[in-house]
């Protein structure tokens, strides 16, 4: 589903939501103007994949929103290193249901994790 922003009566750039419904591990077409989605009831996790998985380019932003009662974690795959102010720094946790968080991309395998995280 693709959502249209209006901003002085001109349509700007859309963005895709990538619906889930439990666990996932980010693809290369999460960094495209996409934003994955989390609706379940149960705690679970946003997975980044090493670079040797998926070469998300240097800068790629991944945002994420708990859309349902289960806190998401976000964690890192083999080789990936994440860093943020959340309680457990290498593993953020979105806050509660409906917050969301950015992860950025700052070199190959090290993503820095802002936004509204436990």
């Amino acid at each position: 589903m693709a959502v249209s922003l209006l901003t002085n009566n001109a349509v700007s750039p859309t963005i895709n939501v990538n619906a889930q419904s439990a666990s996932y591990t980010a693809v290369l077409g999460d960094g495209s103007n996409t934003l994955v989605t989390i609706n379940n009831a149960s705690a679970n996790t946003f997975t980044i994949p090493p670079n040797s998985s998926v070469a998300f380019p240097v800068g790629t932003i991944l945002n994420i929103a708990q859309t349902g009662a289960g806190q998401t974690t976000i964690t890192q795959g083999s080789g990936v290193t994440i860093v943020s102010t959340g309680a457990t720094a290498s593993a953020p946790k979105t806050r509660v249901q409906y917050s969301g968080a950015s992860c950025i991309q700052t070199s190959a395998n090290n993503w820095l994790v802002i936004g509204d995280i436990a």
